[in-house]
């Protein structure tokens, strides 16, 4: 077979292991991308907090983690308008293409705040990641998709395979850039994240063509002429205003004119995401026209949202309060060299390479005896899962303040930690989404996924409020921090499997659900490292 797409019907190729040979385009740009992303994302907080004497800003802990937690959240909630820009102006193709130049962009400018003596670049290369990402993650997928029509456990298949380049790229990031980051400099740790997008970058634009044809290249046009015109005016106009505002509070703050303060910010920010979650099911259930068990089931959608953000609050704290901890309180010596903090960043994906296929020939195997286990049950079991992993870290947070941080701890730990991190996104990630759209009434299904982002979105802003307790001058704030997390986590799984009977109930009263114990590890699983 020719490894070549049909320009007509790229789907066509078996180039790349059986699969189309468009797999490999887009598996190794995004690849790239997650290398670039994850690559900085746990290496923000140590530049933010180092002293200025050091190459870093100085940053009080509370105010970088605020930083990482708005940024983070920020880059979730951008795969909406990202989409939305995508099927109304730029087509698939060239919403990647740009995200790509955007996020590259980025990485440079935050690479260049070593060179100069100014936080402007810093945080102008946040936003152009932010906007980067959102045109390019949100659509990538969506291409992906497309290459498999036909779509079966051929398609899941191909996400699969889709997936294991997010988590090799997130793995190899990560011992990269922590390695040049804290051992040679930070610039240099932000510039091999650029190098790394760069290469993402060409290998898209000399690959796209030849193994994509004309696939994503249009957007989603309207009939009528006149009408698509308008809807292309109106997309312009909106991003022209968007961009001038956002330029406008760069300069202002910039220029000092306005001051910003990270934690206000982000404290307003997640009132704002959770007043937006409320509003949109009081809209719901009053102007939705739902029918019959439609209430219950969207009830059970706002229990599951509250459920997902209480896991991400606990999961995204990694970047923050958990790479802190190695930092500052982890012995990382092996003999003479000392290992990287972010290298303990790496493990979550390096466990989920490996865990991957074993969870899903769990759930096969478990499928085949007759043994079905509920969606909202998984899910339960993926926050109790994730309670354990910080249950574990009570422990030694406990140890160093008995000897008043006069000792450092094992690494051992925060490995535990992370494998039932692990444990619990391999359990909720690929259900998640799942979940919600069989709930959810089918002429919502797609507000719903947007519920899901946004559970996430309030999941990375709490979790960076929260990250930056982790200070050696102040030991009494880490066991306090793990254990009210612990407990958030134990309670949300208590009440997911109290309501886990129910739940199942009302799934297998959906239209067209085949309700059994195996989910496909699909599109859902793209959740935990979409960025």
């Amino acid at each position: 077979m020719n490894s070549k797409a049909d320009d007509f019907n790229p789907a066509a190729s078996r180039g790349f292991f059986g699969h189309p040979v468009g797999l490999s385009t887009l598996f190794a740009t995004e690849m790239w991308e997650r290398f670039s992303f994850y690559g900085i994302r746990p290496l923000l907080i140590l530049f933010m907090t180092t002293a200025v004497m050091n190459g870093g800003f100085g940053f009080e802990r509370s105010q970088a983690s605020a930083i990482v937690g708005i940024y983070a959240s920020s880059v979730y909630l951008s795969s909406l308008p990202g989409g939305w820009i995508a099927d109304r102006l730029f087509g698939l193709r060239r919403s990647i293409q740009y995200g790509a130049i955007l996020i590259m962009l980025g990485h440079v400018s935050i690479g260049l705040t070593s060179l100069m003596a100014t936080q402007t670049p810093f945080f102008i290369g946040l936003i152009l990641i932010v906007l980067g990402t959102g045109l390019l993650k949100p659509n990538i997928s969506a291409i992906v998709g497309d290459l498999y029509p036909e779509g079966g456990a051929r398609r899941d298949a191909g996400f699969s395979i889709f997936y294991m380049g997010i988590n090799t790229g997130a793995t190899a990031g990560q011992l990269f850039t922590g390695f040049f980051g804290e051992k040679v400099g930070y610039g240099w740790g932000f510039s091999i994240a650029a190098v790394g997008m760069l290469a993402g970058l060409i290998w898209y634009t000399l690959r796209a063509k030849a193994t994509l044809g004309d696939m994503g290249m249009e957007p989603t046009r309207l009939a009528d002429p006149v009408a698509q015109q308008k809807r292309e005016n109106q997309t312009r106009l909106v991003l022209i205003v968007g961009g001038a505002l956002l330029a406008a509070l760069v300069l202002l703050a910039s220029l000092h004119i306005i001051t910003i303060n990270p934690q206000v910010i982000g404290t307003y920010w997640a009132y704002f995401l959770g007043a937006i979650g409320v509003v949109y099911f009081l809209y719901i259930f009053t102007f939705g026209g739902l029918k019959g068990d439609e209430y219950k089931r969207v009830v059970v959608i706002g229990v599951l949202f509250v459920a997902a953000a209480i896991f991400w609050a606990a999961f995204e704290q990694a970047p923050t309060s958990l790479n802190l901890f190695a930092k500052d309180f982890t012995d990382r010596q092996w003999g003479s060299f000392e290992v990287p903090a972010l290298w303990y960043q790496s493990i979550n994906s390096f466990f989920i390479i490996i865990f991957a296929p074993v969870f899903a020939a769990i759930w096969l195997w478990l499928g085949k005896k007759n043994i079905n286990i509920s969606s909202p049950f998984k899910f339960a079991l993926g926050l109790a899962l994730a309670g354990i992993g910080f249950l574990v870290m009570i422990f030694p947070a406990n140890m160093l303040l008995a000897a008043n941080g006069a000792i450092k701890v094992s690494g051992i730990w925060l490995t535990i930690s992370y494998l039932f991190q692990t444990f619990a996104e391999l359990s909720i990630s690929p259900v998640g989404l799942s979940s919600m759209t069989k709930l959810s009434p089918r002429r919502y299904v797609g507000q719903m996924m947007g519920i899901w982002f946004l559970a996430t979105s309030l999941g990375n802003i709490i979790a960076g409020l929260v990250g930056g307790s982790v200070d050696p001058e102040k030991l009494e704030q880490t066991p306090m921090l793990f254990t009210w997390t612990t407990i958030a986590l134990f309670a949300a799984a208590v009440l997911l499997a109290i309501l886990a009977i129910p739940i199942a109930r009302m799934m297998r009263n959906v239209e067209d659900e085949k309700f059994v114990g195996v989910e496909p590890m699909g599109p859902a699983m793209e959740t935990s490292r979409t960025v």
